[in-house]
């Protein structure tokens, strides 16, 4: 398979144009992420910058929101045109929505956390049963997989609903006993939080397949290396996809724009998030069961060439 990278985005005439078929991608690009604090919005903050340097006719923006169902709703009701979304809430809108929602790409796994104070009583999932725990903010693709994980493990939580910074916060004043949250690895407000205070990880092995079995095949068992925050022994937890998700209506010029900027940026888009250098053009196009758009397409097509 030919490579088609630019060195550090040198060739920016050729990337510019972003050109399919003749047509150059314009309109808008609002982008819905997530918290300040995580991921989704680093990694779409990094987008919208690049789109603004080589897509001319492109107006990016980026949206903080609650994450990935909030997101997808913005999608269909066309409050943005680009949306990181877990593969799980894409499989249950596409169910609610048949037809209106296509991938651009698969851009790496989220890893399910849970987490609590490292001195205190809770060491496993079933030690959450009665204590006060965040499950994500309303909206977010956190709180449905949490709720999806308490249910298989019939575990029943006083339940807040916070996004990740608010849980973060309130763990370390001691009004939460433990939160859930769903991101790619590191996790930079996990990060912070390991650093003033010391933490664990709860492991999640033993939720895997019966989240499979209930829900689909859109879980997998994935390793938090030890590394990854400080404090912490290497943890068995949950992974789920991310997609880059749009409206099928997006036109093909801009989505094949856009496409192209995940690869041929991947270098500049890493700076802003390691997860962006995990993009792998092999499991980019495994999107189940959004279809991948006809401008994506193109562009995946023409790496074979």
């Amino acid at each position: 398979m030919r490579r088609r990278l630019l060195l550090g985005l040198l060739a920016a005439p050729l990337l510019a144009s972003c050109e399919s078929d003749g047509a150059e991608a314009t309109g808008t690009l609002r982008i819905a992420t997530g918290s300040p604090g995580a991921v989704y919005y680093r990694y779409g903050t990094a987008i919208a910058d690049l789109a603004q340097r080589y897509l001319p006719n492109v107006h990016a923006s980026v949206l903080s929101t609650a994450a990935s169902q909030i997101n997808v709703d913005y999608l269909l009701n066309g409050t943005a045109d680009v949306a990181f979304t877990q593969a799980d809430i894409a499989a249950e809108n596409e169910t609610r929505h048949p037809g209106q929602l296509a991938a651009l790409a698969r851009l790496y796994d989220d890893y399910i956390h849970v987490v609590v104070a490292a001195r205190g009583p809770i060491a496993s999932l079933a030690d959450l049963t009665g204590h006060r725990i965040s499950v994500g903010a309303l909206g977010s693709g956190t709180a449905i997989t949490a709720d999806r994980v308490l249910s298989v493990n019939n575990v029943t939580v006083n339940r807040a609903q916070l996004g990740l910074d608010d849980s973060v916060a309130a763990l370390r004043a001691s009004s939460i006993d433990g939160f859930f949250f769903s991101g790619g690895l590191p996790v930079a407000a996990i990060a912070e939080l390991a650093k003033a205070m010391p933490i664990r990880l709860l492991n999640l092995a033993d939720s895997v397949q019966s989240l499979r079995r209930t829900f689909g095949d859109y879980y997998a068992e994935r390793v938090v290396p030890a590394s990854t925050y400080s404090g912490i022994t290497a943890t068995v937890v949950i992974g789920i996809a991310n997609y880059l998700a749009v409206r099928l209506s997006m036109s093909d010029p801009l989505a094949y724009g856009v496409t192209r900027l995940l690869f041929e940026g991947r270098d500049d888009l890493a700076k802003a998030h390691q997860a962006a250098a995990r993009l792998n053009i092999r499991s980019a196009i495994s999107t189940p069961p959004l279809p991948l758009h006809p401008g994506a397409i193109r562009y995946y097509r023409a790496q074979k060439a």
